[in-house]
């Protein structure tokens, strides 16, 4: 559930894409969803085994695209990806938060699969 907020239209379509594949979210350590100001978009706490903190994502309107922004520990940005399109958010967001070269060996070890 997203935090309340009067600027939740972009959010709640942001968290819409998001939801499409819950079990890929659920692996980042998605957490604590946030309407940003003005409407902007959407902020979230991942835990993914290459980016722990937060991650906003930003409507730009303008070109109908999206901006990720990793955001660490101090608030400073790591890393932004510009032109993001909708139907790639989520495998953008799991590139830059979750997915490692030894990814599968990681999740086996980790959740003793072997």
């Amino acid at each position: 559930m997203i935090h309340k907020s009067i600027y939740m239209e972009t959010a709640n379509y942001i968290l819409s894409i998001l939801r499409s594949n819950q079990m890929v979210i659920w692996s980042w350590g998605f957490n604590h969803p946030m309407a940003l100001p003005n409407d902007e978009g959407l902020v979230f706490i991942v835990d993914g085994y290459k980016h722990k903190g937060l991650v906003k994502v930003v409507y730009d309107e303008g070109k109908d695209l999206f901006v990720v922004i990793l955001i660490g520990s101090h608030h400073h940005e790591l890393q932004r990806i510009d032109d993001v399109y909708f139907d790639t958010l989520i495998d953008v967001i799991d590139e830059a938060v979750e997915r490692t070269s030894d990814y599968e060996t990681r999740v086996k070890r980790d959740f003793n699969l072997n």
